[in-house]
C-alpha cells in the first residue's frame, strides 16, 4: 500500500479513545424565519484529541462558520456540538480552546510579551493554569524579541506572537482560521514547519482552515472537505504521509497524488 493511502469513510469519524470535538447533524441557519440562509447542513464529524485536522472547501462553504461554531461564536440551529464532552459554551468558559485569526490583531502600544500576557488579564486565573510567556516566545522562535512593539515585527513574527498568545492559557484545542493566508509563500512555509513542531511539542489538538491544498496536506493528519450551498461534508480523509514532515515532501509522488485527489474533489464542490 502506498505511503499516501487515502482512507475514506461514509461517516467522517476519527477512531480514538478520546474525542476533542464531536459534531452530529449540525445545521447553522442565519436570518429571519421565511428568509433564512442555511450555512451548514447535517454536518457530522469527530476530531480526535491531539490530532491535526485541516479544513478545505470553496469560498462560502462554511469553513469559518464551522470553526466559530466549535468556539461558541455562532449559535447552533439544529444538531449538536460537544467539546471534550460538553457544550461549546462550557468549553469556552473552561478555556478548553483558543482562536487564531488571519490577522494577528496585536495591541500596537503593548510589547510582544505584554500582548502574549493579554488573555490572563481577562477573567480569573490560577498561576498554575497558564504557560510561562517567555517559554512560549522561545517555542515560537521569538526569544529575545519580548520587548519589541508590533510595528517592529514582520507579518510572520506577528503571527508567531498571536500563536503564543493563544497558547498562554494552555488550551486543549487550537482553532486556526487561515492564520497564514496573508503571508508571502516563503514565510508561510516556514510557519507551517514551525506549527508542526509546536503541535508535536505541546500535544494540542489543532483544527486549521485554509484555502491552500498543499498547506492542508502538509499539515494535516486528516483533511475535511466541505462543499457549498449549503455547506456539508464532501469527504473526510486520512492522509498517511509520515511525520516529521519537511517541505521537500511536497515534491514527492505520494504528496502530489494526494493533492491531485483533493483538487479534483474541490472542483466537484464548486
Amino acid at each position: 500500500m502506498s505511503a499516501a493511502t487515502i482512507q475514506q469513510q461514509p461517516l467522517p469519524v476519527v477512531e480514538t479513545s478520546r474525542l476533542a470535538v464531536s459534531i452530529r447533524d449540525l445545521d447553522i441557519r442565519f436570518g429571519d424565519k421565511g428568509n433564512e440562509f442555511t450555512a451548514l447542513s447535517k454536518v457530522s464529524v469527530d476530531i480526535a484529541e491531539e490530532s491535526f485536522v485541516t479544513m478545505l472547501g470553496p469560498s462560502g462553504c462554511g469553513k469559518s462558520t464551522l470553526l466559530r461554531c466549535i468556539a461558541d461564536l455562532v449559535d447552533i440551529s439544529d444538531g449538536s456540538v460537544s467539546v471534550f464532552g460538553r457544550p461549546p459554551r462550557e468549553a469556552r468558559q473552561g478555556r478548553d480552546f483558543a482562536f487564531v485569526f488571519q490577522e494577528a490583531t496585536l495591541l500596537p502600544w503593548r510589547s510582544v510579551i505584554d500582548n502574549v500576557r493579554l488573555p490572563l488579564e481577562v477573567g480569573r486565573h490560577d498561576k498554575s493554569s497558564y504557560a510561562d510567556p517567555m517559554e512560549l516566545l522561545a517555542l515560537v522562535g521569538l526569544k529575545g524579541r519580548e520587548n519589541a512593539l508590533p510595528h517592529e515585527l514582520s507579518g510572520g513574527m506577528r503571527q508567531r506572537v498571536a500563536i503564543a498568545r493563544a497558547l498562554i492559557t494552555k488550551p486543549r484545542i487550537l482553532l486556526m482560521d487561515e492564520p497564514f493566508g496573508a503571508l508571502d509563500e516563503i514565510t508561510r512555509d516556514k510557519l507551517n514547519e514551525e506549527l508542526l513542531r509546536i503541535w508535536r511539542e505541546t500535544g494540542t489538538t489543532i483544527v486549521f482552515v485554509t484555502h491552500s491544498i498543499p498547506e492542508a496536506v502538509f499539515l494535516g493528519q486528516h483533511v475535511l472537505m466541505l462543499q457549498a450551498h449549503p455547506g456539508r461534508v464532501k469527504e473526510f480523509m486520512k492522509v498517511d504521509l509520515p511525520y516529521p514532515r519537511a517541505l521537500a515532501m511536497r515534491d514527492t509522488v505520494d504528496f502530489i497524488k494526494v493533492t491531485a485527489h483533493l483538487r479534483a474533489l474541490l472542483e466537484e464542490c464548486i
